[in-house]
């Protein structure tokens, strides 16, 4: 299987120097999405919560767009601006990932642009 770029429009565009996903060896592997609005750029939410809630909304039009879905997601890694918004993401990533989580690493984000408190990024099965 060749490399694919996957790119949508119902997620941010991606910053020069990488793509919004790409698909390769059967797996769709999604850049960090930030908690913004594709058609906007801003930031949507102020709670962790909603902002966790946003950045999985971005992932989940990628990997839609790759023929994958939500229920394919084999590993994720979230980066918190704050490690004290651990327990509300936590409490939305539950309601997305009820049974038979993904593996998962989490990391401590070193700036935080327009406000954001959360970014992850996923690798599924395609």
């Amino acid at each position: 299987m060749a490399k694919q770029i996957i790119t949508t429009d119902q997620a941010p565009k991606s910053l020069a120097g990488y793509s919004q996903a790409v698909k390769a060896a059967g797996l769709v592997f999604v850049s960090g999405q930030g908690p913004f609005d594709a058609r906007t750029g801003e930031v949507v939410g102020s709670t962790i919560q909603e902002q966790t809630r946003q950045c999985l909304k971005n992932i989940e039009a990628l990997l839609v767009a790759a023929g994958s879905g939500m229920n394919k997601v084999v590993s994720a890694t979230f980066i918190l601006a704050d490690e004290s918004d651990f327990g509300g993401m936590n409490e939305e990533w539950g309601r997305w990932f009820p049974e038979q989580p993904p593996a998962r690493q989490g990391a401590k984000l070193p700036i935080r642009p327009k406000g954001m408190k959360i970014s992850i990024a996923a690798i599924a099965e395609a």
